[in-house]
């Protein structure tokens, strides 16, 4: 690879989206401006602040390999290490899914609801458990929005939970979230939580086809696809969640619209059924309540 002896930002910049353009990556603009803030550690006022400014060998350098990794349609979050999420910075790894906005709308229903309940709850610690944690991105932001409650998180990956520790410690929330290597809810009590939320796998094997590219080449498969249907992952824990929930308790998933009527049909004997569109009108979130003690 021969480099150029002096690129100025602007230069750069203009080569680097016209290069993720023609290599088909979505949203090339925005790529770019990432992927050289973060090769040169600065934000994307200064980008345009100095667009005279050169890059060095080095640097050069470095950009062209982030470019040339983007290109391969290797996700920006694997490149960079980050994600945000609920305003918080979360590093990523290919062992764990990249946290998105949709679900967002999973710790805004949980907040909603906890909130609506509490006047209603017995004076004793709020618990909730996030089952299949990935990144612990929604446990940690609900560690952040409910500084009293007791938080569990649950993954039957070593290598994600590696990352969500990594996490917990980055926003000195270490103390406040216990994660478990087991499978679902597997080890925990009857009766033992207040909520149990999820980002589950939920695509089916029959949608692959539909899913981009890169989520299928790069993001873990068993993060993103539940089997045949996509709803088998739910229709395992819904079970166990019921089990591990207080009479009154809450499930609060994310779902797809896909499988919105399927999930709601595995949810018959649960009591207030509600479904939480997105943004995009979009079925996202299903929460529903374990039929209190007559």
């Amino acid at each position: 690879m021969r480099l150029r002896l002096f690129v100025s930002l602007k230069d750069a910049l203009a080569s680097a989206i016209s290069r993720l353009a023609d290599a088909g990556v979505p949203s090339p603009r925005m790529n770019a401006e990432l992927l050289l803030m973060f090769t040169l550690g600065c934000d994307r006022a200064y980008l345009y602040a100095h667009p005279e400014h050169g890059l060095s060998q080095d640097e050069q350098c470095r950009y062209e390999q982030t470019l040339a990794e983007r290109a391969r349609g290797v996700p920006a979050q694997y490149i960079t290490g980050h994600q945000e999420f609920w305003g918080m910075d979360f590093i990523v790894t290919p062992a764990v899914l990249i946290p998105r906005p949709e679900t967002e709308h999973v710790i805004e229903t949980v907040l909603e609801l906890e909130a609506a309940g509490r006047n209603a709850r017995p004076t004793r610690t709020l618990k909730v458990v996030d089952v299949g944690t990935g990144s612990g991105c929604i446990a940690l932001a609900l560690a952040k929005e409910l500084p009293q409650a007791e938080i569990h998180a649950t993954d039957v990956s070593s290598a994600g939970l590696e990352v969500a520790h990594a996490n917990a410690a980055s926003h000195l929330l270490e103390s406040r979230v216990q994660f478990h290597e087991t499978d679902l809810l597997q080890g925990f009590a009857p009766g033992t939580f207040d909520f149990v939320v999820s980002n589950p796998p939920y695509v089916g094997e029959s949608e692959a086809e539909q899913v981009q590219l890169e989520v299928r080449k790069f993001e873990p498969r068993q993060a993103v696809f539940a089997g045949r249907t996509g709803l088998e992952f739910i229709e395992r824990m819904i079970p166990e969640a019921w089990d591990a929930l207080q009479p009154g308790g809450w499930l609060v998933t994310e779902i797809s619209g896909t499988i919105a009527a399927g999930a709601r049909n595995l949810l018959a004997g649960w009591d207030d059924l509600r479904t939480t569109n997105d943004l995009q009108g979009i079925a996202r979130v299903l929460s529903a309540r374990r039929r209190p003690v007559s």
